[in-house]
């Protein structure tokens, strides 16, 4: 059965369990991307319960099938993607994910070791891959793969190891 606060959520006719629409979600600026923790699992949701926030959705075999059906959800799944993209200082360059010219900024914000973004980087390629956008997850995978083969110590094979099983 699919979960239909979920789809109404990102078909943009519903809210979340605070009441925010996902254009609320995407008009959140960067600061608050940062500080505000229970927005990740509405925009990038798994089929596995989160110890962080159990109220948010959970995709089930339905639901995924819905995503990789519906052209309005695919285009805001990839909306998605895009604001969390520029949070981390990358972008879409035509059918690759590349550091963008604000990557340097960006990322004293999240490229630290055993930093918390790195958990939400395996959530949003985990997403990706399970809601049918699989080629946007290799290809943040492949970006994130140029980063961590320059700052191994930083990402740690570890969390590589998450990122890699994630997609």
């Amino acid at each position: 059965m699919a979960n239909e606060q979920l789809l109404r959520f990102y078909a943009g006719i519903g809210t979340d369990d605070r009441g925010r629409t996902i254009e609320d979600v995407w008009r959140l600026s960067f600061d608050d991307l940062e500080d505000i923790h229970d927005y990740i699992q509405w925009l990038f949701p798994l089929a596995e319960r989160s110890a962080f926030n159990p109220g948010a959705p959970l995709v089930d075999a339905e639901t995924a099938r819905r995503f990789e059906g519906d052209p309005v959800l695919r285009q805001n799944l990839e909306r998605s993607l895009r604001v969390m993209l520029g949070f981390y200082g990358l972008e879409i360059d035509v059918q690759r994910i590349v550091r963008a010219p604000s990557f340097a900024g960006r990322a004293r914000n999240w490229l630290t070791p055993h930093n918390h973004h790195f958990l939400r980087l395996t959530r949003v390629l985990k997403s990706l891959a399970l809601l049918g956008a699989g080629d946007r997850a290799t290809q943040l995978l492949d970006c994130l793969e140029d980063i961590y083969r320059e700052q191994p110590v930083v990402v740690g094979s570890t969390t590589f190891g998450y990122w890699q099983t994630a997609v």
